[in-house]
């Protein structure tokens, strides 16, 4: 519904699964190693489960606080390119983009959902030479850098001048579709180093670092972007003399980010050497093709392929309340910044949740809380509905009154109560029923599917807003609006183009209903995956 949706599953997220995402690239594991090690290859994994020589094993937290803050530090500028493409559409849709456009914007969020399909490449290629992990990172982060002062050159003529130029969005989604490739890289080439840069007692904090880090970044790129980029809230908020435009435009914001990334890749370049003694001495590439059979088998498997195919069509019924309600309350006349805002009063809410949800997703059955929050979540896609329809019945000429951003908020910390209560029950099922002698591997594929089960339905959701809408012409007669060149003949014939059936109206009740023929006919079957036996969901594996 906002902005920081994004954050959490599906559609434009950064997403699930956060702490499993690490590779087992080897044709054996033992089980001790995929669990402390999530299925890390070679001498890494080994690292997790015997202490350096010397006084590593036993160092505490604060003598490793260098390479915590480190990580801190990459896990926030991961963040930053996360956050600005979640701002975009925002930005689209204040310059009165289509949904088509927004849809196809849409696939800019694709990329962390589908890095399985290179991951292994980044774990296994590398200069030995210049380290594991740096041979990706560094040159990594010095093309977004650079990518980004270029484009801070360009992106002001790409988002049109508002003179008659619109938005290019096809140009827009390539820069940041590769923006969020290369985030997607770094962070595949961060969480492999997280676990060998601290030592066995202390690599807890990679996940925490992870979380934290990212969640700032994408503060940053989103949140405070959209305050500092607003003339209103800078004006009103900010400063003594009203100006025509923010304290901070995209442009600015993409060079200070770019120079950013270039000063730290340095000094992590120069300053920051990782352990030789844990590169693995192996030949990786065989290491490769193993990872891509296994993928394949693990697939093949019934009750992995019941499971894919159940929860690829099981976000269907949310797509239009999560990809297209906060767009159509911008398009009412709330302003971009205020939603951003709002996420922030979310955050305590957002970490509390997944503590109290795990006490009830912890046993045997997790999906029985997905199942109960379904029908919830669902019904507050019609609630979502009635906000929009209500938002320009209470606009006032100053704005919005106080009480009616209080129900905003309401109904975003129930839309995130059912969120949190079907993302927290799926991880705790791939976790339940992954293979421990390949966990890493395993977790990894659920949570791609996963994410992708929300991708797609938000993509499509988006696309089919401007089909499903009615248009009328409206003081001209003989003359419709059905076409794009049909409402310029309406226009030049001295009519206007008038909404008649708005279809996001529409779509909200198509997909209330499709998610509740899924609930009804579906989550049964869906519900029954968790009684399936251990030896179901055991990958059979040669040597």
């Amino acid at each position: 519904m906002l902005p920081a949706i994004a954050a959490k599953e599906g559609g434009r997220q950064r997403r699930a699964g956060s702490h499993h995402r690490c590779l087992d690239v080897r044709s054996e594991v033992p089980p001790t190693l995929a669990l402390c090690g999530d299925g890390l290859p070679g001498g890494e994994a080994e690292a997790l489960l015997l202490p350096e020589p010397g006084l590593r094993g036993a160092q505490g937290c604060r003598a490793e606080l260098g390479n915590i803050l480190l990580l801190l530090v990459l896990y926030v500028l991961q963040g930053i390119p996360l956050g600005l493409a979640g701002s975009v559409p925002l930005i689209l849709q204040s310059k009165s983009a289509s949904y088509t456009d927004q849809a196809f914007f849409s696939f800019v969020f694709w990329p962390f959902s589908l890095k399985l399909l290179w991951a292994p490449l980044v774990d296994a290629v590398y200069l030995r030479g210049f380290g594991r992990r740096k041979s990706w990172l560094v040159p990594t982060q010095y093309v977004l850098g650079l990518f980004m002062i270029y484009m801070s050159t360009q992106v002001d003529m790409l988002l049109g001048d508002g003179e008659g130029r619109g938005p290019d969005v096809v140009a827009l989604t390539v820069t940041f579709f590769l923006f969020e490739f290369l985030a997607a890289t770094q962070d595949i080439a961060v969480d492999g180093w997280a676990l060998t840069m601290l030592s066995r007692e202390n690599v807890g904090y990679a996940s925490t670092c992870n979380s934290v880090g990212q969640t700032a970044g994408y503060f940053l790129g989103n949140v405070l972007f959209l305050a500092l980029e607003s003339a209103s809230f800078c004006n009103k908020y900010l400063r003594f003399q009203p100006q025509p435009q923010g304290i901070v435009t995209l442009s600015d914001f993409l060079f200070f980010w770019g120079a950013v990334f270039l000063i730290t890749t340095t000094l992590v370049a120069l300053l920051k050497k990782e352990n030789k003694e844990l590169t693995p001495t192996k030949e990786e590439t065989k290491g490769i093709t193993d990872t891509y059979r296994l993928l394949f088998s693990i697939i093949k498997m019934p009750a992995v392929l019941t499971f894919c195919l159940l929860i690829l069509t099981a976000k269907v019924g949310f797509s239009a309340a999560d990809a297209v309600t906060g767009l159509k309350l911008v398009e009412e006349g709330v302003p971009k910044e205020h939603l951003a805002l709002l996420a922030v009063p979310m955050v305590p809410l957002q970490i509390i949740l997944p503590l109290i949800i795990s006490k009830y997703t912890a046993g045997p059955q997790p999906l029985n809380t997905f199942y109960k929050a379904m029908p919830f979540r669902l019904l507050l896609g019609l609630e979502f509905a009635v906000l929009v329809w209500w938002t320009p019945k209470v606009k006032q000429e100053g704005g919005f009154p106080v009480y009616y951003y209080i129900v905003v908020l309401l109904s975003y910390a129930l839309h995130q109560i059912t969120l949190y209560s079907m993302y927290v029950a799926i991880m705790a099922f791939n976790a339940k029923v992954s293979d421990p002698l390949i966990g890493g591997t395993y977790m990894t594929l659920l949570n791609t599917v996963s994410n992708l089960g929300g991708n797609w339905p938000s993509t499509v959701a988006l696309w089919l807003v401007d089909p499903l809408t009615v248009k009328g012409c409206a003081g001209a007669q003989e003359q419709t609006c059905g076409t794009p060149v049909a409402a310029e003949l309406c226009t030049k014939a001295g009519g206007s183009c008038v909404t008649t059936l708005d279809g996001y109206y529409v779509e909200s009740v198509i997909c209330v209903i499709l998610g509740f023929g899924w609930w009804f006919l579906l989550g049964p079957k869906f519900k029954k995956l968790q009684d399936e036996g251990q030896s179901s969901w055991k990958c059979k594996r040669t040597n």
